[in-house]
């Protein structure tokens, strides 16, 4: 069940009571998102934070001269939005597109801040996964400034295990930030030396 899935990624950081669980559950919104489609565009305003139950999602940018720039997957179990736009309510920056039929359950701003008063547990919850968050954005610029394509790669394989064999090798190389050329050559050196 979806809502199992949500449960279970919340109780790692907050206990609920059953009757929270379930006034918690009444504010989310089932939604499918179809391959290729997009959850979010660039430049809308982002009015939810979506939890995805199956399928995945890609957030990215595209720069001037029209490459795209993938900062973040979102596998089931994971959530996904744009948080500049989110906590701002300004037009957002990222496209966030289905690379496969996605499932999710969208918490809509008003009711994550309708949470903060009815539980008000709920603020930590939100308050760590945005730490976590923070902290995973700034390890990775950090990577991307100072680690070899190499072991940025490694990175990605520790942070999604799940998406190495099943994502074009194409969103892995825009991720860690060289082109898929590069990117097959070095599968290929890295292959040889084991």
């Amino acid at each position: 069940m979806p809502a199992d899935l949500i449960i279970q990624n919340i109780t790692r950081h907050i206990r609920l009571t059953e009757d929270e669980e379930q006034h918690f559950c009444s504010l989310l919104r089932p939604q499918q998102v179809k391959r290729k489609h997009f959850f979010l565009e660039e430049g809308e305003i982002c009015r939810y934070s979506a939890f995805v139950t199956g399928g995945c999602l890609r957030g990215y940018t595209v720069d001037k001269d029209g490459f795209e720039h993938v900062l973040s997957f979102a596998p089931p179990g994971w959530w996904a939005a744009d948080m500049y736009s989110l906590l701002s309510q300004k037009p957002g920056l990222l496209n966030i597109e289905a690379l496969e039929d996605t499932t999710m359950l969208l918490l809509s701003k008003t009711n994550q801040e309708k949470l903060y008063t009815d539980i008000p547990k709920f603020e930590r919850f939100f308050r760590i996964i945005t730490e976590n968050s923070l902290v995973s954005y700034q390890q990775r610029l950090i990577d991307n400034l100072s680690l070899t394509a190499e072991d940025r790669y490694h990175n990605f394989c520790r942070r999604y295990p799940t998406l190495i064999n099943s994502l074009p090798k194409k969103q892995i190389a825009s991720y860690i930030g060289v082109t898929p050329e590069f990117f097959s050559r070095m599968q290929r050196q890295m292959l040889t030396r084991h």
